[in-house]
């Protein structure tokens, strides 16, 4: 099987990047897998691509590259195709308009995955005919704009396959979209195993890890520590990752006389050995599509004290085994999940062995294998159901009206939005 994931920027650094490579690396010890990065702006990418994994770019951003001068003008010129209210759209020209359509009109592949909501589009609309159509989702449906879930609401039809990091959220799409015979399937990301000894539960260290944005409310985690610090003085806390909030967040942690206690530690890449440093984990956000620090952190050996947010800590953590589920948004309930590890050393150590054990559901050879057992069985089939709909669809208007459809790629162009049919589910 011949796999093709198209990606924003496969140069960078991002969950969604990782995601990807873990995946297409191990997709790529059966099957023939590509990865094409739309953008292009360093010598060599920040994860390493398995040698027998494809790396492609479509636009090179790099200054001295050939032709960069000459694409300039087009690179002025707005999008069309990527959907205005996406976050990237700002990124998006009319060049990057002609590159995807001129790869996605001549792909050959069996399968052509999209790894963000833009891209999807892009995807749906101007892949060739044949390809199994597959659009990933790796934030949820409610942190789209009112706008963007417009946009998308007209053109996900198109789509083959829609997959979701959790089962709340593929709900969520089911409930809501009109989705009409689009397989709609929730796939949680996959996480490698660390490739060191995991923590051993004795070192007095809280450790957190994330970009510093609102919506991962550090702020709260430095206000519940404060309440750590005043009944175990002994212990610390670590949080790992840059961003916007870095100086409101020091502030913060200067207001409550904490610069002994909580530290800001910058990004770090890998991140595997600073878990391995801690013995407990925390998470504290507003919202988490999925949660891949939980399961990172877990997979190195550490309980995780989460707050119980939309969609994923739910669905990763199992309350009072292997982490603590809290109430979102409530300092007092950090403190105490914390400190409830924090004061009994049987409990935090059992809770890290279960934690070690249960993520193993998330290596990338059982997530691999879902999708391997997915995409095979919808080729199998001849596509989704939605696309037997659309085409039954399409040949029936092509003989009603002389044919007039019947040289129209099926499932372009043929309205789909009053058919009521059930789509497939996980």
């Amino acid at each position: 099987m011949h796999i093709s994931f198209l990606i924003h920027n496969a140069y960078g650094i991002g969950g969604t990047i990782r995601t990807t490579y873990n995946l297409a690396n191990t997709l790529a010890e059966q099957h023939d897998v590509e990865i094409v990065s739309v953008f292009r702006h360093r010598d060599a990418p920040v994860f390493s691509p398995d040698s027998r994994v494809r790396l492609s770019h479509l636009v090179d951003m790099r200054k001295d590259s050939p032709g960069y001068e000459g694409e300039a003008a087009e690179a002025l010129r707005p999008a069309r195709t990527f959907p205005s209210a996406e976050g990237r759209y700002d990124q998006y020209s009319a060049l990057t308009d002609r590159r995807i359509a001129e790869h996605l009109s001549s792909v050959s592949s069996d399968v052509v995955v999209g790894t963000r909501p833009g891209l999807n589009v892009h995807l749906a609309r101007e892949t060739a005919r044949g390809p199994l159509r597959v659009g990933q989702e790796h934030l949820t449906l409610d942190s789209h704009s009112k706008e963007l879930r417009r946009q998308l609401r007209s053109v996900y039809p198109r789509l083959d396959v829609l997959t979701t990091t959790t089962e709340a959220d593929a709900r969520a799409y089911r409930r809501t979209m009109r989705l009409p015979g689009v397989h709609v399937q929730a796939v949680p990301n996959p996480v490698p195993a660390p490739g060191i000894e995991p923590a051993d539960g004795n070192q007095k260290w809280v450790v957190a890890a994330g970009r510093l944005a609102p919506v991962k409310r550090y702020d709260l985690l430095i206000r519940a520590f404060d309440q750590v610090r005043a009944e175990r003085p002994d212990w610390r806390l670590r949080i790992y990752g840059g961003g916007k909030q870095k100086d409101k967040l020091r502030a913060l942690i200067d207001e409550l006389g904490l610069y002994n206690h909580v530290f800001l530690m910058g990004p770090a890449h890998p991140i595997e050995p600073e878990w391995a440093k801690g013995s407990i984990a925390a998470v504290t956000s507003s919202l988490e599509s999925f949660g891949m620090t939980i399961v990172e952190a877990m997979r190195c050996g550490l309980p995780v004290v989460a707050t119980d947010c939309p969609h994923g800590p739910g669905e990763i953590i199992d309350n009072g085994v292997d982490g603590r589920l809290v109430e979102v948004g409530n300092p007092d309930a950090i403190a105490g999940g914390l400190l409830e590890l924090i004061n009994n050393d049987t409990l935090r150590r059992r809770m890290a062995g279960a934690a070690l054990q249960d993520s193993e559901r998330f290596d990338p050879a059982r997530i691999a294998e879902r999708y391997d057992a997915m995409f095979t069985g919808m080729l199998a089939r001849g596509g989704s159901f939605g696309g037997r709909v659309r085409g039954t669809l399409h040949r029936t208007r092509g003989a009603l009206l002389g044919g007039a459809y019947a040289v129209r790629d099926m499932g372009h162009g043929v309205p789909t939005s009053g058919i009521q049919t059930k789509g497939s589910t996980a």
